[in-house]
């Protein structure tokens, strides 16, 4: 019996109909880019320091010194969070007493910004952050809101795979992007920072939620030299173009509501793709709806300009595709068996760490040294190359290997920025660049791999719940960026010796490269250096130890 890229194979890698997916799906993922990093500049924290009312009558000089003063960076700054007894001060400049001159400064009673505080607006005119005073002794929430997002992208990655499996992948996508839109755009009218904290939480279940539905989708429906590209050079691209023109609609856009009704109006744009896109055929023909699938396969053919044969399936095919692809799976069946419970934790391992560094990398771009907007507009832009470095690795090289160097590169790189001078915080910044480089290459690699390692009865399962595991990781990314105020180069070393430590673990997954995508949990590959016990249903084993995944046999899954 033929698997399903055999079927298919009278359609053509690149045809008209081909094209019309990649970049219709592609194009969905724009607005990815746009809410995953905005909370960068939408909850970005200015300069500020505690307010002294006008109404105070204090002379000039005590004006300049009412703020006690801080180390900052080897400087000394105003006090963010405290300024010296208002009252006291007051009386003093009545009295005509000099500060320094004829009062010690040091020996002032201070106290908080009971009048609120002044921000810098030369970089923001207004963030969550300075509408809400969410500084001082409430500045945990700002990071919580990161949190809260990513939070709603774990939630999203868990439910959005069984969801995708069992109601289709195309529904699931359009649900979801509008769930992400709908609620970006709800942000606009938040009255306080709980709204706010809610809402982003629901566009962090859209936003994940969308973005593998996308993918899995494009995955199933293209062949599979197109099927990398995609992967690849496709949806991570277009999601790198929108990740792109967030700093630059920030850098004009300096109020954050106005920022937000910018990013929300691409998204609307995506809908009209409902009557562009199908359903996955291989969705359809896992659930038994076979003349639904050799619907969009004709319709396919014809747009393509190629005769369908007049019989797509055989009658015996459907049937014994029937007996096996009616058959629900929950997200059990990702632990059924030994090999793939292996796959499962090394790929839940392997995407949490890989996530902690993209996104601890991503969020630590107003923390490096010159212009924020461009900092973040180079931390887009270096994903470009990395793209394309993983689609070439994909196209010519293992699997295991390319995941592994691209690891390599990105861990070992951030271990040496702790060995840069301090005056050269350039190449500290370029060091940087380069690990956001390597982390990005494997991420961008990891989602093709999954999806090539579990079968298509469990394959946005499985996927769902890896994305679900890496989104843990991202909850945890702005903690490890935190830590630097303790020691700035101790999140580098973390996110770099993670990185290398996963980059072993690599080696131990299976090798899809060159092998068709499995559509049964027991024609997966199997995870290196474990013994399995030989059954006789399994089929020719390939000399490492390897199924081979052409062959369809039944074993009761």
């Amino acid at each position: 019996m033929q698997d399903y890229d055999e079927v298919t194979a009278f359609l053509g890698e690149w045809g008209l109909f081909q094209r019309l997916i990649f970049f219709l799906l592609s194009a969905s993922i724009i607005p990815n880019g746009f809410n995953g990093m905005s909370v960068v500049f939408l909850a970005g924290t200015p300069e500020h320091h505690c307010r002294v009312p006008d109404t105070a009558n204090l002379s000039s000089v005590w004006r300049n010194h009412s703020l006690p003063l801080q180390l900052q960076d080897g400087r000394e700054v105003p006090h963010r969070c405290r300024r010296y007894r208002l009252a006291t001060i007051v009386n003093f400049s009545a009295l005509g007493l000099e500060p320094g001159r004829d009062v010690d400064l040091e020996q002032l009673e201070q106290e908080g910004c009971l009048d609120g505080w002044e921000f810098n607006r030369d970089i923001y005119l207004s963030t969550i952050v300075t509408e809400w005073n969410l500084v001082c002794e409430d500045d945990w929430k700002a990071p919580l809101t990161v949190s809260l997002f990513f939070g709603g992208v774990l939630v999203g990655s868990f439910i959005s795979g069984q969801l995708s499996d069992r109601f289709g992948r195309k529904n699931v996508l359009f649900v979801t992007m509008g769930m992400q839109t709908g609620f970006s755009f709800l942000q606009i009218f938040s009255k306080n920072f709980e709204m706010f904290a809610m809402l982003f939480f629901l566009v962090g279940m859209g936003q994940i939620s969308n973005y593998v539905a996308a993918f899995v989708l494009g995955t199933e429906i293209l062949g599979k030299s197109v099927r990398i590209i995609f992967s690849t050079l496709g949806v991570c691209i277009f999601y790198a173009f929108g990740y792109m023109l967030l700093p630059l609609f920030a850098h004009f856009i300096r109020d954050w509501r106005m920022l937000l009704l910018a990013l929300t109006v691409p998204g609307v744009l995506c809908f009209p793709l409902w009557w562009f896109i199908p359903e996955s055929p291989r969705w359809l023909i896992s659930q038994g709806r076979f003349k639904e699938a050799e619907v969009i396969i004709r319709r396919a053919a014809k747009i393509n300009g190629i005769i369908a044969p007049s019989t797509i399936f055989d009658s015996s095919e459907l049937q014994d595709l029937s007996s096996k692809k009616q058959q629900s799976h929950s997200i059990l069946d990702l632990l059924r068996t030994q090999n793939i419970r292996m796959v499962t934790i090394m790929s839940i391992i392997l995407w949490m760490t890989i996530s902690v560094g993209y996104f601890g990398l991503s969020l630590d771009t107003p923390n490096l040294h010159g212009n924020v907007y461009l900092n973040c507009f180079l931390s887009a832009v270096v994903e470009v190359p990395a793209y394309v470095l993983a689609w070439l690795l994909l196209q010519h090289l293992p699997r295991r290997y390319s995941m592994a160097t691209a690891l390599f590169l990105g861990g070992s790189v951030l271990l040496f920025v702790q060995l840069v001078p301090p005056d050269l915080y350039y190449l500290a910044t370029i060091l940087v660049m380069v690990g956001k480089f390597g982390v990005t290459a494997a991420f961008s690699m990891v989602y093709v791999y999954t999806a090539e390692l579990y079968p298509t009865v469990v394959r946005n399962m499985g996927v769902g719940v890896s994305s679900t595991a890496s989104r843990l990781g991202s909850i945890l990314s702005p903690y490890f960026i935190y830590l630097g105020a303790y020691d700035r180069f101790l999140p580098y070393i973390l996110m770099g010796s993670l990185t290398i430590l996963t980059a072993i673990l690599t080696l131990f997954l299976p090798e899809s490269f060159g092998t068709p995508l499995p559509d049964t949990i027991d024609q997966m590959l199997r995870v290196k250096g474990i013994k399995y016990r030989q059954t006789p249903s399994h089929t020719r084993m390939l000399k490492d130890g390897e199924e081979s995944p052409t062959v369809l046999k039944n074993t009761g899954f």
